[in-house]
């Protein structure tokens, strides 16, 4: 016997139940299910409305993730194709450019530990942390620091 068919808010909960998922991520996810007369628009409303969804847990969520990782430039890139825009986004900006330098720092250590002792190898170091997402300044100072350590 088949199993029945779900109905787009219980597909909605089974997504959330998961992980949190942004208003644009979820009603993606959720269109392609859409039947005819399926209001997805209404359901995502109804699920803020209730608090199950919730773009401030979702990008809470995702700076989680990715914060021991990425540097903030990859992280707001991530936020806006989540479609998380506007004030929400600024706050968020300004909360990881605190950390910044070290979360850089803690990633530079895990990945080489060491300072470089030829220009090749200090340039490969340089371009893992750009490709990180960390800002050039940030990565001068890690870098920099480092020196000063040794």
């Amino acid at each position: 016997m088949p199993a029945p068919q779900l109905s787009l808010k219980a597909r909605a909960l089974r997504f959330l139940s998961m992980r949190e998922h942004s208003r644009l991520e979820l009603g993606r996810k959720l269109s392609k299910y859409a039947e005819e007369g399926d209001d997805v628009d209404a359901l995502l409303d109804l699920l803020e409305k209730n608090n199950w969804l919730s773009q401030e847990r979702f990008s809470e969520s995702l700076i989680h993730r990715r914060a021991a990782r990425y540097g903030n430039s990859r992280i707001v890139a991530e936020l806006q194709s989540h479609g998380v825009n506007g004030e929400a986004l600024q706050e968020l900006k300004s909360n990881l450019a605190d950390t910044e330098i070290a979360r850089a720092n803690e990633v530079w250590q895990r990945k080489f530990g060491t300072v470089a002792n030829d220009p090749q190898e200090r340039h490969k170091q340089i371009r893992f942390l750009m490709q990180r997402g960390f800002s050039q300044r940030v990565v001068q100072k890690v870098i920099k620091g480092a020196d000063l350590d040794e």
